[in-house]
């Protein structure tokens, strides 16, 4: 009988900070920041990226998905809102 074995994905280092991994991608962690009453700027982004079926909800990568922003991102009033979620992300996955 032939076993399956479940295909392992490597740890994948940041390149803003090497020799660090990331656990969750970018859009992972921004879900944490959904509300049905968006209550601050990151709350409403967070809504948006759930909405957007195209968002690349597996990157880990902030050029990518800056990239993708700028072409996208109709929803975001400011550029700015996204580097400060990226900072909340790079802060909560080097904590860990």
């Amino acid at each position: 009988m032939l076993k399956l074995r479940a295909a392992v994905q490597p740890a994948l280092i940041i390149p803003e900070k090497k020799g660090s991994t990331m656990s969750k991608s970018f859009y992972h962690f921004l879900m944490k920041y959904r509300h049905p009453e968006p209550k601050d700027s990151i709350s409403s982004f967070a809504n948006s990226a759930f909405e957007d079926h195209s968002f690349p909800k597996t990157s880990f990568d902030y050029d990518e998905l800056s990239s993708y922003l700028e072409m996208n991102g109709h929803y975001l009033d400011s550029m700015a809102i996204f580097d400060e979620a990226w900072e909340l992300y790079l802060v909560s996955e080097t904590k860990r």
